[in-house]
């Protein structure tokens, strides 16, 4: 199974400052993956022509499409998304948003997978690093996510953790693991000279991952300002009970 986690900037290139789906399109088709979970995807917002993002993905995917707006802009939103090939059974969002701090969010899904229910959760979180532990440690201890537990789990999205502080903290306190590590080899921010390994994954419970990878070609690093994230995972079976010994 392969998951896309990316920050799509609006569809905006970080460089020539362009609006063009199109460029997304082309970068998410190439990847092909089962599961996207994005950022920074608008709705009815003019810097992007009033575009509805999530349904034109949906479509253009024929996926399984849920949206979690977090931040109002002129009339329109923008916030995360997450494109499944396969059935969501449950969704819920949790509001990740700090006093007057930016609208933050993250998502909670619960996706049958061919290999079993898989536990995914999308988030986008804040540029303080007080914030993001704050964050992150509302997250890990809402309901809604302790509800989820007995599944295996994939936390992934922005995580603007620049001195990854969060894998060994809070995270690896409750049972995570980071996929993407060393950070020196999933450099994603910025797309055209990347420096900083903001976009993540970990992982928790019956889960072997294949393969973790940035995707660096021409095309990503004109398209965001955020390279994409690729893993390629399976869902570990879990051991068939004993048969109890037939009485004599």
């Amino acid at each position: 199974m392969r998951l896309l986690s990316w920050n799509i900037h609006k569809g905006i290139g970080g460089r020539d400052r362009r609006y063009a789906l199109g460029r997304i399109i082309d970068v998410i088709e190439a990847e092909n993956p089962d599961l996207a979970c994005l950022q920074e995807v608008d709705r009815g917002v003019r810097r992007s022509r009033f575009d509805d993002q999530p349904r034109l993905l949906a479509g253009y995917f024929r996926s399984h499409s849920v949206f979690q707006a977090n931040v109002t802009v002129a009339g329109g939103t923008y916030g995360n998304l997450v494109l499944s090939r396969w059935p969501v059974a449950s969704r819920h969002r949790i509001s990740l948003r700090q006093r007057s701090r930016k609208s933050r969010g993250a998502q909670l899904l619960l996706v049958e997978t061919p290999e079993g229910p898989l536990h995914l959760v999308n988030v986008h979180l804040g540029l303080a690093e007080a914030e993001r532990h704050w964050q992150m440690q509302r997250m890990l201890g809402h309901m809604l996510f302790r509800s989820a537990d007995p599944h295996p789990a994939l936390v992934v999205g922005d995580f603007n953790d620049w001195r990854d502080t969060l894998a060994a903290g809070l995270l690896g306190a409750n049972g995570f693991r980071q996929v993407t590590t060393p950070p020196s080899r999933f450099r994603s921010f910025p797309a055209w000279l990347p420096l900083g390994a903001l976009d993540k994954a970990f992982i928790r419970g019956r889960i072997t991952v294949r393969q973790a990878r940035v995707v660096r070609t021409t095309l990503t690093k004109v398209a965001s300002d955020h390279l994409p994230l690729v893993v390629d995972f399976h869902l570990e079976q879990r051991p068939e009970p004993r048969a109890s010994a037939a009485s004599s």
